[in-house]
């Protein structure tokens, strides 16, 4: 197979991307835009070929729940925590797999390849992670699946929270998570970072904390996970998810924080459209847009991306697995319009988010590397933004996973 007509990002110039069983063979610049030689050439027509989309932060094991049994009125993430604790009280492990296979299918239909998914493991019967370990297998041939260890509600606070964590990583999770601000003390909630910290360190596991998801400005758990992080050399292998508190820090705080941040190398995902629908609920006016500083963040040099995060269920309940809707809404979001974040647009939902995930050489376009490719519907960052572009192919491991025709209009006067 060869991708011809390539643009490439970064690169100057029309590519032909070759290859061979399931690797990049090689990449090769065309002296001018060339004609398919066989049947198995894919023209991708002057447009951007990059790898996949990822999705970084996810609740599988929840979505498609909204309403179940009931909706969550106040809009608010402890509602919602109340909302799902009364719906995984009636879950089924065939239920956990049908609706997460079914949002795996929209995830894949949207160019996502690799997908980092918060299991909840506070149950004794960890049902879910279970159930999640099987579907991990059984969708290998759509996506890599991380699984998180999630405490949902929270390690110290819940009874036998820690060997519930330890019991989910020897089933099979490979990411350490928790819930610091949601424990019931802020003694509890170092004590549950320091915890999950060396659970990692001990098994090997990465770490994703949902850290300081609150408007609550005396949040401040991400101090803690990041001098963790700092002390224990894992920052690459950290991540801190949504940090929404960060967004209500006193400035001269956060000049603080960002130096200890730069110093951790810990990742960060944001999910902007489910924190601004999330937060600042108990605000009148003026009310806070509840996400974190994506782009002073990025600013900085910390690698931060997007996620979903939901898809309908108690915390959200819209969403249809295209990551790119998260990416127009969290430019919008995060005052990230100028010329130089729409040029780069993609990182967001691309290479940032291999980074997070630790991917390293299983992601990119690069000779030998997966042939898992996506060829988009507009030559660049800027344009695939402006047009609400798509995934028009998606190929893995060399062969083609997904094909989406353009819809078509007629105008008639």
């Amino acid at each position: 197979m060869n991708i011809i007509n390539a643009r490439l990002r970064g690169k100057t110039g029309l590519f032909t991307v070759r290859v061979s069983g399931e690797r990049i063979a090689a990449i090769e610049l065309q002296p001018a835009k060339i004609e398919p030689s066989s049947a198995e050439d894919i023209d991708a027509a002057q447009n951007l070929v990059i790898p996949p989309f990822i999705e970084p932060h996810i609740h599988l094991d929840a979505t498609l729940t909204a309403g179940e049994p009931r909706w969550n009125m106040s809009g608010t993430l402890f509602e919602g925590i109340e909302c799902w604790a009364e719906r995984k009280a009636i879950t089924t492990h065939e239920d956990i797999k049908a609706r997460a296979k079914k949002t795996i299918g929209a995830l894949v239909d949207h160019g996502i390849q690799h997908v980092r998914t918060h299991v909840d493991v506070t149950d004794p019967t960890l049902v879910a992670l279970k159930a999640m370990v099987e579907v991990r297998e059984e969708v290998r041939h759509l996506i890599d699946l991380q699984i998180v260890a999630f405490p949902q509600e929270g390690i110290e606070s819940y009874a036998n929270g820690r060997a519930l964590m330890t019991e989910a990583v020897a089933l099979g999770a490979d990411v350490v998570g928790g819930i610091p601000h949601f424990e019931n003390t802020r003694d509890q909630g170092v004590s549950s970072v320091k915890f999950l910290m060396d659970l990692a360190e001990r098994t090997g596991c990465l770490v994703d904390v949902h850290c300081d998801e609150t408007d609550d400005a005396q949040s401040r758990f991400l101090e803690v996970l990041a001098e963790e992080a700092r002390v224990r050399d894992m920052g690459a292998r950290v991540t801190a998810s949504h940090t929404v508190a960060m967004g209500s820090y006193d400035n001269a705080y956060c000049y603080k924080l960002f130096r200890l941040l730069k110093m951790s190398g810990i990742n960060f995902v944001s999910c902007p459209t489910e924190s601004i629908h999330l937060q600042g609920r108990f605000d009148s006016f003026p009310k806070r847009r509840g996400v974190t500083r994506v782009a002073e963040l990025d600013r900085a040099g910390l690698n931060v991306c997007f996620g979903q995060d939901s898809i309908v269920d108690p915390w959200y309940p819209l969403g249809n697995g295209n990551i790119l809707r998260v990416l127009e809404a969290g430019l919008h979001i995060c005052h990230m319009l100028g010329y130089e974040d729409l040029q780069r647009a993609l990182d967001l939902v691309t290479d940032n988010s291999a980074r997070t995930l630790n991917l390293g050489e299983r992601y990119g376009i690069a000779v030998g590397r997966p042939a898992n490719l996506l060829v988009l519907s507009a030559a660049d960052d800027y344009e695939m933004v402006r047009s609400q572009g798509h995934a028009l192919v998606s190929i893995r491991a060399g062969k083609v996973l997904m094909r989406r025709t353009p819809a078509r209009v007629e105008r008639f006067v």
